[in-house]
């Protein structure tokens, strides 16, 4: 018997590729932070999701929380990203990458007076997008439920280490 008249000897291949220019995807604003959803879990079979998220001066991206079935990664490319993984925190400049494995507690923010650029990989992906599209609208909420805010972390595998303290709001949001 053949490859051809066997399908499950045969390997289907097909043009499935995706080129996103600049700044293409859709965007999200939220209280300081931009995110542009570049490749989803749509288009990679909930494999892998990349997002440009850019940051404003003084702004907290996460505060520390922890993914079960997930791994993180942050590439920086523009200003210097600050990022607390553990009891350890550090200021990561243009070209570092942060890989941050589950199970690793792990927050990030712009403690800087400077615009910080980056690219936020998550592997599997596991629909992040329903996680940034529920961020958008009830982040932007006034006045903020944390209530909301818990259970959407815990629905996207996400769980604050302090959830006494887990909204990224500084004093005063």
């Amino acid at each position: 018997m053949d490859k051809k008249s066997n399908s499950y000897l045969a390997d289907p291949l097909e043009d499935r590729a995706v080129v996103l220019g600049p700044h293409e995807g859709k965007s999200l604003s939220i209280r300081g932070v931009t995110i542009t959803m570049r490749v989803t879990s749509e288009m990679s079979n909930d494999q892998l999701g990349v997002y440009d998220i850019e940051l404003s001066p003084h702004t907290i991206g996460a505060r520390l929380h922890f993914h079960r079935f997930m791994d993180e990664t942050f590439i920086v490319s523009e200003g210097t990203l600050t990022v607390s993984h553990g009891d350890t925190q550090v200021q990561s400049g243009p070209g570092s990458v942060i890989y941050v494995p589950r199970f690793t507690p792990h927050g990030f923010a712009n403690e800087s007076d400077q615009l910080v650029k980056l690219t936020l990989i998550f592997n599997p992906a596991q629909g992040r997008e329903g996680f940034f599209l529920g961020l958008e609208r009830i982040l932007n909420a006034d006045p903020v439920s944390a209530e909301d805010y818990l259970a959407l972390y815990n629905r996207y595998d996400s769980y604050p280490v302090d959830v006494s303290n887990m909204l990224p709001l500084h004093a005063g949001q």
